[in-house]
């Protein structure tokens, strides 16, 4: 066999379970994943509309589900990733200047981005509520 076409054995890169979980990755996932639940939260609101431009008895289902415990968490999970992906692009704009790159600045801003997201959501919750 020559040299050509004799099969390379490279090392394979490690992969996610050789790694121990960071903050800064968990974020990376997390802000696709929010990316992905706005997206779907559309479609929710979407039908949410239609519901509305509907009869009366359409419009109720839809809000007897709003109302129930799973739609509520749906709203509530919506919610959260509306601010943690705001939050967090925000963080990135950061980033994209030059800003934030330490480990340390990295670490800070992510729990950063995580704590607004949770006090912005109970907070728009809270008023949310008040409001009905």
């Amino acid at each position: 066999m020559s040299v050509a076409n004799r099969p390379v054995h490279r090392p394979l890169s490690p992969h996610l379970q050789v790694y121990r979980p960071q903050l800064t990755s968990t974020l990376s996932i997390l802000h696709r994943a929010t990316g992905i639940a706005l997206s779907v939260g559309v479609l929710y609101l979407t039908a949410w509309v239609v519901c509305a431009s509907g009869s009366y008895d359409v419009y109720a289902k839809f809000q007897a589900f709003n109302g129930s415990f799973v739609g509520r968490f749906v709203l509530g999970g919506w919610l959260f990733s509306m601010f943690f992906h705001l939050f967090n692009g925000i963080r990135h704009l950061f980033w994209d200047v030059g800003y934030g790159f330490e480990i340390k600045d990295a670490y800070r801003s992510g729990w950063i981005v995580v704590a607004a997201s949770l006090v912005a959501t109970a907070i728009s919750w809270i008023v949310g509520l008040r409001l009905i």
